[in-house]
């Protein structure tokens, strides 16, 4: 029983930190209806099922990361919001990581459309 417990607390911290990104942060909300086109995109098209299986996939992987680069912008702040190259480098590194998941999102959508 103490298994279903904590996953009942996971699920409600986690959903508490989609909830709070998406209340606070721009990019998310982009980011979610981005990919509410992409998927409608992959359902309309006449996708074989792994097609719009990784379309989807790497979708919700953009959320991912969005949502962990939001968690390292938050602490770096709530460390300190005086500028310093660390700070820095972990916020871009953060913003890197999400272009790079996208980038991933894009190159699929190639090879699938012109394949």
């Amino acid at each position: 029983m103490e298994f279903f417990a904590r996953l009942k607390q996971r699920c409600i911290w986690s959903w508490s930190g989609v909830v709070a990104t998406w209340r606070t942060e721009y990019s998310f909300r982009s980011w979610v209806w981005a990919n509410l086109a992409s998927a409608a995109l992959a359902f309309v098209l006449p996708l074989d099922p792994v097609e719009r299986a990784l379309i989807l996939a790497l979708g919700v992987l953009v959320l991912a990361v969005e949502l962990i680069n939001t968690a390292i912008e938050d602490a770096v702040d709530y460390i300190s919001t005086d500028d310093h190259p660390l700070a820095k480098r972990a916020k871009d590194a953060g913003s890197a990581g999400v272009a790079v998941a996208a980038i991933a999102v894009g190159v699929a959508w190639l090879v699938i459309l012109l394949g």
